[in-house]
């Protein structure tokens, strides 16, 4: 007597079938990965080694290491985190605890939509005449960083925003009732519970700011340089621009080191997005609601 009807089994069928569908799909997403990090390990793996890593490049850039363009690319991170995290975090609270609904506010949105779909060459272009040109700061680390900068300022700003929004209104009605201003509300309970989105940001940052090449291309990534920076003022290698470089304008290159600097890249963009992924899971595994 409570045999599934044809409906339910019907329902049941439709239910399975779609279940394997984005099964299926999510596979497919998954696949490109495995495959692109397979065939780095196989053709870039031969490639790694101690000199490899910390060695510079010799004869004219078909032997030796990378260790300029890995320390290169780590000062062009840090530097654009340093400008961008702050800055896009006090825009997303402004515009998430502070602005009225208006014109003004629909035109900043608007701003940082447009801004987030700028191409990077573009905001090349905009860093020489902005940060190389008008603020004389020449090709160097902090014209490059900057660069990088503005152009990831979206993605914080979007992730702050969402994480702000994301915390219960509740929170805030409670902090205010007991006495506490609009500020000491956003610092001390807001904040802190949006920690760990904003960090998906600034991890969303990085993998972008170490991978491109166009922006920094013309701000302050060498050709070659094979020496370390010592401050901010200085040109630098990078691996991204090395990486296209030894593809591309290097003749007499060794199969291998193409995808050796390539699989060195995407292992130091993971290492990176590894500290931030655990600080995440930490944060929200303590989270209090």
């Amino acid at each position: 007597m409570f045999a599934a009807s044809g409906l339910n089994s019907r329902n049941n069928r439709r239910q399975a079938l779609i279940r394997i569908l984005f099964m299926l799909m999510t596979g497919l997403l998954i696949l490109p990965v495995l495959i692109i990090l397979t065939t780095l390990l196989y053709k870039g793996g031969p490639a790694i080694s101690f000199e490899f890593l910390f060695g510079n490049p010799t004869n004219g850039m078909t032997e030796g290491g990378i260790f300029p363009a890995l320390v290169g690319t780590i000062w062009l991170v840090a530097v654009a985190l340093l400008f961008s995290v702050p800055l896009g975090v006090a825009a997303a609270i402004y515009l998430s605890e502070f602005a009225a609904e208006n014109w003004f506010t629909r035109a900043i949105n608007l701003a940082i939509i447009n801004l987030a779909g700028v191409p990077s060459i573009v905001h090349a272009l905009f860093g020489v005449g902005a940060f190389v040109l008008f603020m004389d700061f020449g090709t160097s680390i902090l014209a490059a960083s900057l660069t990088l900068a503005i152009m990831t300022l979206p993605v914080v700003i979007v992730a702050t925003r969402e994480s702000l929004q994301a915390v219960p209104y509740a929170f805030r009605e409670a902090c205010w009732n007991m006495g506490a201003t609009r500020w000491q509300t956003i610092r001390r309970v807001v904040l802190p519970n949006a920690v760990s989105g904003i960090l998906t940001g600034v991890i969303l940052e990085v993998s972008r700011t170490a991978g491109e090449t166009a922006p920094i291309m013309f701000t302050g990534a060498a050709f070659f340089l094979p020496f370390l920076p010592e401050s901010v003022f200085d040109q630098t290698m990078a691996m991204s621009l090395h990486l296209f470089v030894i593809s591309t304008q290097v003749p007499g290159v060794p199969d291998e080191l193409p995808f050796g600097v390539a699989l060195v890249l995407i292992a130091m963009v993971l290492i990176m997005n590894s500290f931030s992924i655990a600080l995440r899971i930490y944060l929200r595994v303590n989270k209090k609601w």
